[in-house]
Order: structure tokens, then C-alpha cells, then sequence
């Protein structure tokens, strides 16, 4: 098993630190698989459970400049480990300026992702800063817990209102309560609502659209449904607050789909990242 790849353009090394700082700030721990073509980083907390899911995709060709990997065995060209992604984001840090940013798999006392960023120095030698960040190396049988979620057959799929805008609504809201209901409909109608004891606050977004989604057997429920009808979902708002709080890569697409009372799932996408984000309903 082995791993290594290399960053040499900034534009190209900012872009994944800003990528890994909005993954540290939704996933004290997750799961980084590698494949040939891409990185993805996995949180599987069980939704059914309470806990948020989050699924990460980037194409490594367009962050890379080298990239080799064997994984476990020829048939399973993979490698999953567990990290910390507050390391991997702390690493990262210290390569503002780098000339090159190197990672790699290696095993001294325990597994590590070693990351060694090469600075500008006046000498001809160059400076070079390396952190290793401990990893777990997930065995095979486990892999099976980390495939993809598939989009939940949902009631209302909506665009979302610019997230700045979101964030500073939602931000206010929280001093008054800890969840928040999210209603949508199928006429691009999005409302943001708390209800406490003393007060009720709703904001409305008009015109957000609806994205259509054709399926493979060429339907889905909610195209069915009263496009008046809001489907709702009542969720932690510190939740939603960590996705809005963590968005470094501003997406050129947000939406989000709800399953009434079950669960809001989010997508963001970016040119050469993809962000999936579970909140299940309370």
C-alpha cells in the first residue's frame, strides 16, 4: 500500500487548504479514501441516529501535479485511513508561500500521512517544514460503511439563497433557539422559521427555483406534489450553522432537498469539488 503526491501551483494548493479548512470545521474526525482519480472525504456518522453525514469529492487531477498510489490489493486499487482533518488543515497552514506542498503514506513508529512543505529560502537550500499526521489504516472488510449515500427520495429539492446572506439569518436566529424549521416548496419558496415559547421568527426567500432531477427510471415522487405545498423539517440549528460557517469554497451551485420530518440534504458544488452534507430532522 502506498501513497504519495505532490502540489507544486499555489492557485492549485490554496484552493485544496481552503477545501480541507471547510471539511475541519464540519468533521472533528472522518475518513479519507483515495482512489486513482480522486480523494474523497467521508463523515458516516449514522444519520438514523442523530448524527450528520458528509460526503466530499475532489477530482485529484485538477489539485495534483503527482499523484501514485497502489492500493491494498490489484482488484481493490483503494486506500481508506482515518484522520483528523484540523492536522491535516494545521499542516496546511504553514504552506502560504510554499514552493511545493509533498504527501505522503508512511509507517515509521505508527501510520502516518507525512506532509512536507518546501519554503522559499535566500540560500540555495531550501527550507523544508514536514508534519506527520497519525493515521488508521481502515481495513478492507470495513469499506463497505463508507460507499456513498444515495440522494433520499425527497419532497421538495430547491435551490438555496446566496449562503453569505443564509449565514448571517441563521446566525441571529441561534441566539434565540436551538433549531430551526426549513420549509420549502416547488415554487422556488424557502422559509427559515424558529418558534419558542416568546417569539416566532420567519424569513422568507422568493424565486430560488427548483433544480429538476430526471432519474433513471424517469421519475421522481415529489413531481406529483401541490408545488404550494411546503415539505418541512426541523433541524439543529448549530448544524446548520457549522455548514454555513465552514464554506471557504464558495460553490457555483447550493441546493438542498428535503424529506419532510426525515432529513435535509444539502449539495454544493464547486467547479472540481462536491460537498454533500446530511442533517437528519429532530
Amino acid at each position: 500500500m502506498r501513497f504519495r503526491a505532490k502540489i507544486v501551483d499555489v492557485a492549485c494548493l490554496n484552493h485544496f487548504s481552503r477545501v480541507i479548512n471547510t471539511i475541519a470545521k464540519l468533521a472533528r474526525t472522518c475518513t479519507l479514501r483515495l482512489t486513482v482519480s480522486k480523494l474523497y472525504f467521508i463523515l458516516s456518522d449514522k444519520v438514523a441516529n442523530g448524527g450528520v453525514g458528509m460526503w466530499c469529492e475532489l477530482n485529484q487531477g485538477n489539485f495534483f501535479d503527482e499523484f501514485q498510489m497502489e492500493g491494498v490489493a490489484a482488484e481493490h486499487n483503494e486506500i481508506y485511513l482515518e484522520l483528523m482533518p484540523e492536522n491535516l488543515s494545521r499542516a496546511l497552514k504553514t504552506a502560504q508561500n510554499a514552493k511545493a506542498v509533498k504527501m505522503k503514506l508512511t509507517n515509521k513508529h505508527c501510520p502516518c500521512l507525512r506532509v512536507a512543505v518546501e519554503l522559499p529560502s535566500l540560500s540555495s537550500s531550501s527550507r523544508i517544514v514536514t508534519h506527520d499526521i497519525p493515521v488508521a489504516v481502515i481495513p478492507r472488510r470495513l469499506w463497505s460503511d463508507f460507499r456513498e449515500p444515495s440522494v433520499p427520495d425527497f419532497d421538495v429539492s430547491i435551490y438555496l439563497p446566496a449562503l453569505k446572506t443564509m449565514k448571517s439569518v441563521v446566525e441571529r436566529m441561534r441566539n434565540l433557539s436551538n433549531s430551526i424549521m426549513i420549509e420549502a416548496n416547488l415554487s422556488g419558496e424557502m422559509n427559515l422559521k424558529i418558534e419558542t415559547d416568546l417569539v416566532c421568527v420567519t424569513t422568507h426567500f422568493k424565486d430560488l427555483g427548483n433544480p429538476s432531477w430526471a432519474l433513471e427510471d424517469g421519475c421522481q415522487s415529489s413531481q406529483d406534489r401541490d408545488p404550494e405545498s411546503m415539505a418541512e423539517a426541523r433541524i439543529d440549528i448549530r448544524k446548520l450553522q457549522q455548514l454555513l460557517a465552514g464554506q471557504q469554497v464558495n460553490p457555483t451551485k447550493a441546493l438542498c432537498n428535503i424529506v419532510s420530518k426525515r432529513i435535509v440534504h444539502f449539495i454544493l458544488l464547486h467547479e472540481d469539488v462536491s460537498l454533500q452534507y446530511f442533517i437528519p430532522a429532530l
